[in-house]
């Protein structure tokens, strides 16, 4: 089993593996890695520990050193020019009237490049802005067009519930969501109920919906026709998180909507009630 090290080049951001090189390492260390964009700076949080081979994507990389005081000191002091560069950069593209809005940008720990995030309706032509920020940076320059999600990720803010951003919190990477899991959820699907800052499916969805999933297995569906321990009756409403069903009995030449739990009735598991016939909706406009 390989030996690894989580690294994370962003404070709330995907956690990348890097062979340790028999160095140990604990949580909140600076180290600095090679990676596709080059030498970079990143913190350690998940310390030296065996992953099974299946873990591992592609070819794991070995780390370059453990971080220096120098390295921590480059490392703050590229994060202080951020302000100064977006807001340079931002002149420019008011200069040239371009529909794009900078959300965040980045210096590569070697100073070898800059690399800008912005988010805009569709397509831009950046060329000649790309030019002016060289001239002014003497560096190379990196425009990268990003979705809203990322932008919210970025950013961060509080969602309806109150409560920062998942997204910039601490969600390390997006998880798919889709409608199916409201419909679970019994949530309402009315877009401003269920969607986020970033205007799409709130992550959180995604949170209980294996309890549903397997609830909804073992749920009789509403008007169907189930055995109680009163006799034969129709089923009215299921409470998920209760795990009880409301049915409609009659007794006594009366009709009663009795409550059962799930342990009072004998319901097969049906496999087929929750298939995901509407998993590929992403997003709600």
């Amino acid at each position: 089993m390989p030996n690894i090290i989580g690294v994370q080049f962003k404070e709330v951001g995907k956690v990348y593996y890097f062979s340790p090189a028999d160095v140990q390492f604990a949580v909140g260390e600076g180290v600095i890695v090679e990676t596709t964009h080059g030498v970079e700076y990143g913190k350690v949080v998940i310390a030296n520990k065996d992953v099974d081979q299946s873990e591992i994507v592609g070819q794991l990389k070995t780390i370059v050193r453990k971080a220096t005081e120098d390295d921590t000191r480059i490392y703050k002091d590229n994060l202080s020019r951020r302000k100064q560069a977006i807001k340079l950069c931002e002149e420019k593209i008011a200069k040239r009237k371009l529909e794009m809005k900078i959300v965040d940008c980045d210096y590569t720990f070697d100073n070898s490049k800059i690399v800008f995030y912005f988010t805009a309706e569709g397509r831009v032509d950046f060329r000649e802005l790309v030019k002016d920020l060289a001239s002014v940076f003497k560096i190379r320059i990196d425009l990268r067009q990003i979705g809203i999600r990322d932008e919210c990720k970025l950013l961060g803010g509080l969602g309806p519930c109150g409560r920062a951003c998942c997204c910039n919190s601490h969600m390390g990477d997006f998880e798919r969501v889709s409608i199916k899991m409201a419909k679970n959820q019994g949530l309402s699907l009315n877009p401003t109920k269920i969607s986020g800052l970033c205007g799409r499916l709130m992550c959180c969805l995604k949170y209980e919906n294996d309890y549903y999933v397997e609830t909804l297995k073992v749920m009789p569906k509403v008007n169907s026709e189930i055995q109680t321990p009163d006799g034969k009756g129709l089923v009215t409403a299921c409470d998920l998180l209760k795990r009880t069903v409301s049915v409609k009995v009659a007794t006594d030449d009366e009709v009663e909507i009795k409550t059962y739990t799930l342990d009072q009735l004998d319901v097969k598991i049906d496999e087929s009630a929750t298939d995901d016939d509407d998993d590929g909706e992403m997003d709600v406009e």
